[in-house]
């Protein structure tokens, strides 16, 4: 997924939701803070996303621009509406979204994306192989540091053995990741 295709979401779903502004959360919400970031970090060929003020209009979204649609079939990438509570994300990761936003490609709709850090916590959060790879790969690319993740994954509402296994997933990685890089 390209920045463009990410602001092409944004413009889509809010039209068919009647939202003027969509949270964005999910592997691409990167984009709004990193618009150019590496590819590797792009893989996915999907946007979830919840309409901010007007939740109850997510389902549209999906039966309209989801997977398998003639929006994905089309475009080659689809969005998934699904509702934000579904992510495990850290206390006040409101107040640190990164707003895309633009006259002509989002038509002055806003999408709020979820920060660096508060992303690959909610990642760490689901536990799956490939979020613990995305995380990794934002580290490795010094797109967030870990000193940052540790506080954001201690923001999380979880239990404590489940933070726990994140911490030392961390340090075990942070480790790893120091003894590959001169």
């Amino acid at each position: 997924m390209t920045r463009s295709q990410l602001e092409h979401a944004i413009r889509a779903a809010c039209d068919v939701s009647g939202d003027t502004e969509l949270w964005v959360f999910g592997s691409q919400a990167i984009l709004g803070q990193f618009p150019n970031a590496p590819e590797s970090l792009r893989a996915s060929i999907e946007v979830d996303v919840q309409p901010k003020n007007l939740p109850e209009r997510t389902d549209a979204i999906d039966g309209s621009l989801g997977e398998l649609s003639l929006f994905n079939q089309t475009h080659g990438f689809y969005v998934h509406g699904i509702s934000i509570e579904s992510a495990k994300l850290p206390n006040g990761w409101e107040d640190r979204t990164v707003s895309v936003r633009d006259p002509l490609s989002t038509q002055n709709n806003t999408g709020w994306c979820v920060e660096a850090h508060d992303l690959a916590a909610s990642k760490l959060a689901a536990y799956r192989e490939k979020d613990r790879e995305f995380v990794r790969l934002l580290l490795m690319e010094n797109m967030i540091d870990a000193t940052s993740l540790k506080l954001r994954i201690k923001a999380l509402q979880i239990e404590e053995p489940q933070m726990d296994r994140l911490l030392y997933w961390l340090e075990i990685t942070m480790g790893e990741l120091a003894d590959n890089w001169p």
